[in-house]
């Protein structure tokens, strides 16, 4: 499970508004302002998160590590 950290980090890495990431996602903006806003892993539908880390890997983000150690973002290694 991706946590609200790991959100704004992919969207600042990519330089990604709400707005551009509702697009990619497929997700509300107040909805992702709700994720966004919370500490650790925001409570939500699963299909929401899906969605939202759905469209950060497909424009190359990687989130490594889990929410109880190092969780965080990077560019995925081109293979």
């Amino acid at each position: 499970m991706i946590t609200s950290a790991q959100i704004r980090a992919a969207r600042a890495l990519l330089d990604w508004s709400r707005g551009q990431l509702s697009i990619a996602s497929g997700v509300g903006i107040s909805a992702l302002m709700r994720l966004e806003s919370s500490n650790g892993v925001p409570s939500g539908n699963i299909k929401t998160f899906e969605s939202v880390q759905k469209a950060f890997e497909s424009v190359g983000i990687e989130f490594i590590g889990t929410p109880e150690s190092g969780a965080g973002v990077r560019w995925k290694a081109k293979s």
